[in-house]
């Protein structure tokens, strides 16, 4: 009894901690040291997948421990010595009923947010930008149709990167978009399977050759955001990070009108630079 006490309690101090951290450790366009938690949400999308993620935490942290307590009454009312005979009962009209009808409302609450949420995400709104994000072995490459110009972005080495960029995430040319935009993003693969993510846009799509999918983000929030391909996509999958830069709307204007003279009609230089790149 004793033992099931203890492990009754030691479960929860984990579960209370793991609560408690979460907050703590999560942070904002960028994974974290010791981060147990999801980022924190840029986009309405993702604070909708925080809050449906938690709240199925709590409905599971519920059941557990309503299990829990239903196996420790067993071991202590129902042992050998506690009821040496056993009772011979086989039905129980209520009780039957009862968990019939219980799993039933259960999935219920469970299914109407998380089909609310599906359709939040499925359902892209009339945009206000729209980005080509195309993956390449092994980096991506984002292409404003708007505006006629496309460049690469390659992930940026130890030597070349600062010291407020992080490890890995960095690179030289970042997808920027403007706050409180609907982007749509076009995603596809020039090669090989990749995955377009960023989880504090709560964004998650494969790049498949031949085929163009859509996904959207509406960042609420100015910063860098960062993501990585979350398809194993070869030998350097760990290495085509994607990064985000949100910005309003007067800087947005003033980077579109230098990306425009750097960019357009840049492409065999592109080229050159990423086959060196690759050496």
């Amino acid at each position: 009894m004793r033992m099931v006490l203890r492990l009754a309690a030691v479960s929860a101090a984990m579960i209370l901690t793991a609560l408690a951290g979460d907050a703590a450790w999560a942070a904002m366009g960028q994974p974290s040291p010791w981060q147990m938690g999801l980022q924190h949400a840029a986009t309405p999308v993702m604070e909708s997948i925080i809050w449906f993620h938690d709240f199925l935490l709590y409905l599971i942290t519920a059941i557990a421990l309503f299990v829990l307590v239903l196996l420790v009454i067993v071991v202590v009312r129902f042992n050998a010595g506690a009821n040496p005979v056993p009772t011979k009962t086989t039905h129980n009209t209520l009780l039957e009923v009862a968990w019939t009808l219980i799993p039933v409302i259960i999935l219920t609450a469970i299914a109407v947010p998380s089909f609310k949420l599906l359709f939040l995400q499925q359902t892209i709104p009339p945009a206000d930008l729209t980005v080509k994000a195309v993956g390449k072995q092994w980096y991506w490459s984002y292409g404003y149709p708007d505006a006629k110009f496309e460049f690469d972005s390659i992930m940026l080495q130890d030597k070349d990167r600062k010291a407020d960029q992080p490890r890995l995430l960095a690179v030289d040319n970042e997808m920027v978009v403007p706050v409180n935009k609907v982007v749509r993003v076009q995603v596809i693969g020039a090669d090989v399977i990749h995955a377009f993510a960023v989880p504090s846009f709560g964004i998650k799509i494969d790049a498949v050759p031949g085929r163009l999918n859509e996904t959207w983000f509406k960042a609420t929030r100015e910063g860098m955001y960062y993501g990585q391909c979350s398809e194993l996509c070869g030998k350097d999958h760990a290495y085509m990070p994607i990064a985000v830069r949100v910005v309003n709307e007067k800087d947005y204007a003033a980077w579109l009108d230098q990306a425009k003279r750097k960019y357009a009609g840049n492409d065999s230089e592109q080229a050159i630079t990423v086959a060196a790149t690759a050496k």
